[in-house]
C-alpha cells in the first residue's frame, strides 16, 4: 500500500470516528430552540460547545436532556460553555437554548455538538510490512492530533467570540457617542434660538419705551 493511500485511509478513519454539527443560529426574544444528537451505543463521547456571540447582554439558558428527560447539563444567563460527558443511555440527546428571558433582543449562538460513534479499537489500514505495533503507535499519534487540532479550533472559536463581543461593544458605544453629540447640537441650536428671541424681544421693548 502506498503511504498517499495510507493516509487517505486515516483520514477517512478519522472522519467516521466523530460525527459533528456546528452551527450559528439567531435565537430570537422568547423563544426556545432545540437540537437533537442521537447516540447507538453506550458510553459514547459527547461533546457540547456554545458562544453568545451578540445580543443582549450575551448570555442565554441552556438545557442538556438524555433520553427519558433526564438532565444532564443545565444553566442560566450564561456566555459560553464547553462540556463533555459520557452518554450512559442509548438514544436522542436534546440540547436546548431558552431566550425567554429577553423581551426585544434577539442573539446569535454559535454551538458545535460531536457525538464519537466508534470506539478506539477500529481497524487502521496497514502499510505492507508493517507490524500491529507500529500501528498501534500511527493510532496514538492520529488521536493526538486530533486532540491538539480540537484545541487549536476551541481557541478560534474563543477569540472569535472575544472579537465579536468586542465588535458589538464598540458599536454600542459609537452609537451612544453619536446619539449624544445630536443631542448636544439641538441644545446648542436651542440655547442659541432662545437667545436671539431674548435679545429680540429685549430690543423691541427698548423702541416702544422709546416711542
Amino acid at each position: 500500500m502506498r503511504f498517499p493511500t495510507l493516509i487517505a485511509g486515516l483520514m477517512a478513519f478519522m472522519a467516521t470516528n466523530v460525527a459533528a454539527t456546528a452551527l450559528t443560529y439567531k435565537l430570537a426574544a422568547n423563544e426556545k430552540a432545540c437540537f437533537y444528537a442521537t447516540t447507538k451505543n453506550q458510553d459514547e463521547k459527547v461533546a457540547f460547545y456554545f458562544a453568545v456571540q451578540s445580543g443582549g447582554s450575551f448570555d442565554v439558558d441552556y438545557l442538556v436532556e438524555g433520553p427519558g428527560g433526564k438532565v444532564i447539563l443545565q444553566g442560566e444567563k450564561e456566555r459560553q460553555g464547553d462540556f463533555v460527558f459520557t452518554a450512559q443511555l442509548i438514544g436522542e440527546y436534546s440540547f436546548c437554548f431558552d431566550n425567554e428571558m429577553s423581551t426585544f433582543s434577539e442573539k446569535f449562538v454559535d454551538f458545535e455538538i460531536a457525538v464519537e460513534n466508534e470506539s478506539r479499537t477500529a481497524q487502521l489500514p496497514s502499510k505492507q510490512g508493517s507490524s500491529p505495533e507500529q500501528t498501534s503507535v500511527l493510532e496514538e499519534s492520529i488521536f493526538k492530533i486530533s486532540g491538539q487540532l480540537s484545541t487549536i479550533s476551541r481557541n478560534q472559536k474563543y477569540f472569535r467570540t472575544r472579537e465579536n463581543r468586542n465588535f458589538s461593544t464598540v458599536t454600542s458605544t459609537e452609537k451612544r457617542i453619536v446619539n449624544f453629540s445630536m443631542i448636544q447640537i439641538a441644545l446648542i441650536v436651542c440655547m442659541g434660538a432662545l437667545q436671539v428671541f431674548v435679545v429680540r424681544f429685549f430690543f423691541q421693548g427698548a423702541r416702544k419705551g422709546y416711542v
